[in-house]
């Protein structure tokens, strides 16, 4: 007698970045088990590829072409669905910075906050502006390829450089060179460099804030949670 074939509900998402509608299915357990092997690895890359693979199965979208805060986001639904929505995160106590304590998250009340200050046009001069495009998982790989935090944060901001304005004139990636764009970038001055980290410093991402008391001192404090490790156990 052959096994039953077991149903797997449905779920819907909205994407942050463009407001499209996606739906999704939980992991299976050979998904899961792909994760736990991952993560027991501790290998950045291969947790990466590894929620890459699990989101194109449960969601049929090209993870890696997404935003970062996209993916986490579409991560975060996709492990609420399958694990639970209930996750107890140990929380160290910013006042002593050595005590931890439980807390309890509902990952329904995560979500991606924006910053009103945020825009992806970055004025240069009155002429000039960049058109920036968010940055993916391959540029965040890049980063355990490179041994000087400096050279990979010029190295994703050139990634992520779409297009530079000229009045009326447009220059796109595909029409730069490397050696082009590096010129262009190292010719900045301090503040006009300043605006193109802001846009980093301000984009989208997965964020909440939770209180803890110190059980030690009694002191209660706020800790802002910030990116996709965060919000697992």
């Amino acid at each position: 007698m052959a096994l039953p074939k077991l149903n797997t509900p449905t779920h819907r998402l909205v994407l942050p970045s463009t407001g499209e509608e996606v739906n999704f299915r939980p992991f299976l357990v050979k998904e899961q088990k792909l994760l736990m092997m991952a993560q027991q690895s501790e290998n950045i890359n291969e947790v990466t590829d590894t929620i890459v693979t699990l989101i194109k199965n449960c969601t049929g979208l090209e993870a890696s072409n997404l935003p970062i805060f996209d993916v986490e986001y579409v991560f975060l639904q996709l492990r609420s669905k399958s694990v639970g929505e209930k996750v107890e995160l140990q929380i160290k106590c910013p006042d002593d910075e050595e005590t931890y304590v439980p807390v309890n998250l509902d990952l329904k009340d995560i979500g991606i906050q924006s910053n009103v200050e945020h825009t992806t046009e970055i004025k240069i001069t009155d002429e000039i502006k960049i058109v920036m495009g968010y940055p993916v998982i391959s540029h965040m790989k890049q980063l355990e390829n490179v041994s000087d935090d400096v050279e990979g944060i010029f190295s994703i901001l050139k990634e992520c450089v779409n297009e530079v304005h000229n009045g009326d004139e447009i220059v796109h990636k595909i029409d730069m060179t490397k050696e082009e764009l590096s010129e262009f970038v190292d010719s900045l001055n301090t503040q006009q460099f300043e605006g193109l980290m802001k846009f980093f410093e301000t984009m989208p991402k997965l964020r909440h804030v939770v209180e803890v008391t110190n059980p030690k001192t009694g002191v209660k404090s706020e800790v802002l949670l910030e990116g996709l490790q965060s919000f697992l156990e």
